[in-house]
Order: C-alpha cells, then structure tokens, then sequence
C-alpha cells in the first residue's frame, strides 16, 4: 500500500476481511485539488478536490451510479 501517513481514515468499504480493503481518506495538509484520496486494495490511490468527490457522491444519491452494478 502507498504511504498513508498523516491522513484521516473516513471510511472502509468492505471491512469484512483482513485483505486491504478499499478506503477513502482526507488529507488536511494537501492542496485543495488533492486532499480526498481514494485507496483500493491493490496499492493503487487516487486524489481528488473535495468539489470533484462531491459530484460523485451527488450522483450517486441521484441514481446515476445504479446501473454500474447491474450485469
């Protein structure tokens, strides 16, 4: 996993292993266009402004993402 020092857990998606389940953070001392970050489970990270995470959270609420898990 990337270096996660110095940032907030927010919260754990998944939780029921011990397998390095995706995660989002905050980092207070990042820019503004970096201070989310997104982790999954294969060491990878993304960062994002808070405004860009808000539009996929709005989205989300809207419905817009149901559709991603449908298969």
């Amino acid at each position: 996993m990337t270096d996660l020092q110095g940032i907030e857990p927010v919260a754990t998606f998944c939780g029921k292993c011990d397998c390095g389940c995706p995660q989002l953070f905050v980092n207070p001392s990042a820019s503004a266009e970096r201070r989310v970050v997104l982790t999954d489970d294969f060491g990878q990270r993304v960062e994002m402004s808070a405004d860009q995470f808000g539009s996929i959270l709005a989205d989300a609420k809207a419905g817009k993402l149901d559709g991603v898990l449908k298969s």
